[in-house]
Order: structure tokens, then C-alpha cells, then sequence
């Protein structure tokens, strides 16, 4: 028998019950203009993607989306509602049960009335390990954005 854990294993489902999704959005001028620190929804898919992550090693999350979608996160989600743009991860970095993820929107880059971001496996479709849905983050053209992401696995 396998000590791998499954999606329903007790405490696979309890990625961080902190918030764990940081938003900065910075003007021109380099200034905060809005920040947001949030909880996100690690989707069925994701957990299942992890799980097997463990197993072979071979699926990742490498890229973060943004979109205008307004509907709440679903464990069912398997993409972002409306999604705007998506880029490479600017940063992965891995420690005990912990994965921190930024990504980074350049000026002109994602350009809009932004409300959710999810973390994906591939630069289109892939699998969406997890998404979160805020309030409405205005990002006009001459803004960059930037969004830390932490998963922290507690597997009991």
C-alpha cells in the first residue's frame, strides 16, 4: 500500500487557512496605488495535480493568470471565468510544505478591470491548480501589478 496521500486524505484539503494571496498594484510613479491580501480555493483538479506532482514530478505550476471573471471560486474550476492574460511565473521558490509563487504585470501588460488570478500549469489551458476572486482592481495602462501566491500543504 502506497503512503502517498489521495485528495481525500484528512488535511490534503487544508492548503493554508491563512490568506495567502498578495496583490500590489503600483502607478507610474512606482507608488501603491491598491493592495489586497486575500484566501484563495485550491480547485479538485489542483489537489489531484499536486497529489500526482508528488508521485512523478512531472506536473507543475509555471504560469499566472488574470481575468475580469466575477463568480465565485469553485472546487470544480478548471479555468478562470474571463481570462485577460496570462503570464510566466517570475519566481517559484519551494520550501518544507511551502511554495511561493509572484508573478508580474509590466505596463501595458493585463491591462483592465482585473477580479480574479488563478495559478496554471502551462502557458494556455493546463491545469488550474487554484483561483481566487476579489474586488475589482483597476490596472490601467501605465500600471504594473504584481501577485505573490503561497501554498502551504499540511497533509495529516
Amino acid at each position: 500500500m502506497s503512503d502517498t496521500p489521495t485528495p481525500d486524505t484528512p488535511g490534503i484539503d487544508e492548503a493554508d487557512s491563512t490568506d495567502n494571496v498578495h496583490i500590489v498594484l503600483l502607478g507610474p510613479d512606482g507608488e501603491i496605488k491598491q493592495e489586497e491580501t486575500l484566501h484563495n480555493l485550491i480547485t479538485t483538479v489542483g489537489r489531484n495535480a499536486l497529489v500526482d506532482r508528488w508521485d512523478d514530478g512531472s506536473l507543475q505550476p509555471t504560469h499566472m493568470g488574470i481575468g475580469t471573471g466575477a463568480t465565485a471560486a469553485a472546487a470544480g474550476d478548471t479555468t478562470l471565468q474571463t481570462e485577460l492574460d496570462r503570464n510566466a511565473l517570475t519566481s517559484r521558490v519551494a520550501a518544507t510544505n511551502v511554495l511561493t509563487m509572484v508573478g508580474d504585470w509590466a505596463a501595458g501588460d493585463g491591462t483592465g478591470a482585473i477580479t480574479e488570478a488563478g495559478i496554471h500549469s502551462a502557458s494556455s489551458s493546463g491545469t488550474l491548480f487554484a483561483r481566487a476572486v476579489f474586488s475589482v482592481i483597476n490596472k490601467a495602462a501605465g500600471d504594473t501589478l504584481q501577485i505573490t501566491w503561497t501554498f502551504t500543504l499540511t497533509v495529516s
